[in-house]
């Protein structure tokens, strides 16, 4: 059985969704093209194109909640896109160790006890 790591669900499937909403949002609220949208988040515009046609990204789903927050973040983005990836990782941090990791993340990994708190348990710099 394979072992998967709470990073490997980030990167694998939080930070695709994460982009896939920044591009929808990019694309429908500010008018920006897919090229720009790309350039912006540091992907092809393939990638949007995916985004867009749910051809990428689909495992996670947004709770209107953390979609206003994704929103919050693209205002943030718009207004500094010098400063984009910082943005971009602020976000998912905000939604590490969040409810809809530790789903997907037992989802893909059948070993994890459903009392798992791996992701939330308290991290200090040793």
């Amino acid at each position: 059985m394979k072992k998967v790591m709470p990073q490997e669900i980030e990167l694998w499937y939080l930070i695709p969704a994460i982009r896939r909403e920044l591009a929808k949002i990019f694309i429908n609220e500010y008018g920006f093209s897919q090229k720009k949208s790309a350039q912006i988040l540091g992907i092809t515009e393939a990638a949007i194109s995916q985004y867009l046609s749910s051809k990428r990204a689909n495992e996670i789903k947004f709770s209107a909640r953390e979609i206003e927050e994704i929103k919050k973040t693209a205002k943030k983005i718009v207004n500094n896109e010098k400063e984009s990836m910082k943005f971009l990782y602020n976000l998912s941090t905000i939604f590490r160790g969040s409810k809809i990791i530790c789903k997907l993340h037992r989802s893909k990994d059948k070993s994890i006890d459903k009392n798992c708190k791996i992701c939330s348990t308290d991290k200090k710099f040793i």
